[in-house]
Formats: C-alpha cells, structure tokens, sequence
C-alpha cells in the first residue's frame, strides 16, 4: 500500500537525524569540528485534483532531506602551550597538502612536525605557506611546507654599539674611569671585544678611546689598536652637550678573514639623546647593546598574529622562518567534507582566496592555541529527543497502517 512510504520516509529522516546528532556529539571533543544540522523538506505527488474554488488538492507523500548545514561559528580556543599549534580567530581555513599534492582546508590546527621538520596535521598533511629567506617572508612567491626543524641562522655582523653609562664628576683632571666593555660580531660570527676608556682632561671634559685586542688585527702590533676616539663635553647639569672631533669606529682588516673594514655608529647616541652623563656618582656602565650575531641553532619558535613564524636561534637572533597562508571562500556551506577535519573546494563554495591572516577578512592566528568543537551537547540533546519522538510516532503510523491492512484482507477472506 501507497500508505506505507510515507511514515517509511518519516523513519528515515528521523534516524538521519538521529545519525547527525551521534556524529556531532561523537565528535565533541575534535578539534575544530564544526556541528552540522539535516533540514528537512516535504513531498507532494503532482495532482491535477483541485477544489471548487480551483486550489490544488494535495496530499503529502512523506518528507525528505533537503541540505546538511555546518555552523561555522567559531569554538572555543584551547591554549595548549604547544609551539606548533594554532588557531584561527574569525574567519579563514589553514591549507593543508597531502601526499597527492591536492590542496586541503581545516580550521584544526593540532599541528605538530614531522622528521623533515615540516609542520603537519596528526594525518600527515603538511601545513602551507610562504617562505622566508634569511628572515624575510616572499608573500608573493608559492606557497611550501612550513619547515621549523633543524635550521641555521647566518651570522651577522655588528653595525652599532651602544653604552649606557656614567661618569663620576669628582674625577681629578688627569685621572680616568671604570672603562666600557663589550663584544660585537664580524661577518663570519667572531665575537670580537671593545674596550672604551675615559680620561678627565678638564672639568666637564673627558676623552675617550676605543680599542680592540691587536691579535684580532692584521699586523696588529702591541697589546690593543685603537679604533675610535672623541672628547665628550658635559654642561653643569652633566648632560652630554657636544661630541668633540669623533673618529668613527672602524675596525681595519681582520685576521679571521672576515668583511673588513668592521664600521660601527655609536657608542653614545646624540646629543638630543645621549646614553652618557657626567653626575657625582660612581663612574660605571649600566647597559651595552649591540645588533650583530654569531651563526645560531633554532631552539624554539613562535607564531604572531599574522601567521608569521618567528625562531629564536641559540645566537639569541630571532628571525622570520615563513609566514602561514589562510584560505577564505564565499560560500563555505558549499565545501565538501572529507574527514579527518578537512574541506575540498566545489563549486559551490567557490575557488579559495589564499592570502594573510588579518587581511581581506581572514581572521588572525592565535598561536599555541586550538579551536575546539563548536558543538553544544545540550542543543544536541535536544534534537535527540525530538528525533527519537519522531522515530517513534512514524513506527506506531505503520503499525496503523498494518493493522488497517489485516483488517481489509480479513474482510475479503
């Protein structure tokens, strides 16, 4: 009997629903899962039968399922610590390839490395983005596998020195202060270490030389080489008021062969903002700063908020080892899932657009963070039961139907 299909249509679409619930509280603690919902719509046999006033006599036939909808609202970010892994606050998917070379999209970011030291997804997929080449990311280039293993960084050499310090104003003419010290990088990443010492030649007058060991010179003679020099002027107040007739720091050639000559601005910053005064304190040096740096190991890295991946080297120099890429799509209830927290593009989520975090709409990246299931176990309850009640009223619909059915055949017999 006809009457059958319709309540079966009813059983079906109720244990389709059920079906979605399990899987959305079956997957309540994946990361970045999404919650999805069945909508339903009903089915009308085509009728020529209409009533008096000309309106379509109809009749339901049952009722089937007309779409699957993802919330992509965003979950909860869970703060793991882990260096590798992040999340994407707002808009925006993470591009993942696979063995394949095919492009995959996922909001899971439980990243962690592989032996090549690539980033990747717990099922091998390799996160993508834009390199960077001694610290600076080519967004223009195509997008690779972020590599965060074992990496060098390159020495650099020192350009600018810089002392913070004071000198004691009841100095004697003729008498000299607590010197300066500090070491700063050649091109090859020797440390190479600079004395600078004081001498009162007249009150709120000092001279100051600058000098390196002349081993590290070559045909350096004696024990230093002087490499700069000047007279530093103070008013009353002991503030640094002129810098008179500075030599520039300039190291000659260098005997561990590396870029000679070694220039050096500072080490006193100007007079608009010195680093040097002359009060009736103890001659001392309170801070030295240099921006050069030796070759260096990676120990760790960070992840900013625009997807840069900053390492820290064992140098002390933190560089840029590439920068994550974040997909956007137009429609991102047209994407296709296929499991293990990924999306394919279709042709109704349109082509993606592969770009930064933080711009063109693309939500930004919290580092050492995930985003957890956006579902809610009590809305999932919910549905459940309604689903089980309407499960049960579609049963007793065909247990009528049967029951009508035996009475018919009973009146024929």
């Amino acid at each position: 009997m006809g009457s059958f299909s319709t309540p079966l249509s009813g059983l079906m679409a109720a244990q389709q629903q059920l079906q979605s619930v399990s899987n959305n509280l079956a997957n309540i603690d994946t990361d970045g899962y999404k919650d999805q919902t069945l909508t339903f719509s009903d089915i009308f046999a085509q009728t020529g039968v209409t009533s008096g006033s000309g309106d379509p006599i109809q009749i339901g036939s049952g009722v089937a399922v007309s779409s699957t909808d993802s919330s992509f609202t965003e979950g909860n970010l869970n703060a793991t610590g882990t260096s590798s892994n992040m999340a994407i606050s707002g808009n925006g998917f993470f591009v993942t390839q696979g063995a394949n070379g095919t492009q995959d999209f996922t909001r899971a970011g439980d990243f962690t490395t592989n032996n090549d030291g690539q980033l990747v997804t717990p099922s091998g997929q390799l996160l993508l983005g834009y390199p960077a080449v001694n610290g600076v990311v080519n967004t223009s280039g195509s997008l690779q596998p972020m590599q965060v293993g074992s990496m060098t960084s390159q020495a650099v050499a020192s350009t600018t020195v810089g002392i913070t310090a004071n000198l004691d104003s009841d100095t004697a003419v003729g008498g000299t202060a607590t010197s300066s010290s500090l070491n700063v990088y050649d091109s090859l990443g020797s440390s190479l270490n600079l004395t600078v010492s004081y001498a009162m030649t007249a009150p709120n007058t000092w001279t100051y030389t600058v000098s390196v060991p002349s081993a590290a010179i070559t045909g350096g003679t004696g024990t230093t080489t002087t490499v700069g020099s000047g007279t530093l002027n103070f008013n009353d107040a002991g503030q640094l008021t002129s810098i008179t007739n500075p030599v520039p720091i300039s190291i000659p050639t260098l005997a561990d062969g590396a870029k000679s000559p070694l220039t050096l601005a500072g080490p006193f910053g100007t007079v608009a903002d010195p680093t040097i005064t002359q009060t009736a304190m103890a001659s001392a040096t309170s801070a030295t700063t240099t921006d050069g740096f030796a070759p260096g190991t990676l120990t760790t890295f960070t992840v900013q908020p625009d997807g840069t991946i900053d390492g820290t080297f064992t140098s002390g120099n933190t560089l840029a080892l590439g920068q994550v890429a974040v997909a956007s799509f137009a429609n991102n209830q047209g994407l296709a899932s296929v499991g293990n927290n990924d999306y394919l593009s279709t042709a109704a989520s349109g082509a993606a657009v592969i770009g930064l975090a933080g711009t063109g709409g693309s939500g930004t990246i919290v580092g050492g963070s995930v985003e957890q299931s956006n579902v809610d176990i009590a809305t999932e309850f919910a549905k459940l039961i309604v689903a089980q009640q309407a499960y049960s009223a579609n049963a007793k619909s065909i247990t009528t139907f049967n029951t009508l059915s035996q009475a018919t055949l009973a009146m024929i017999q």
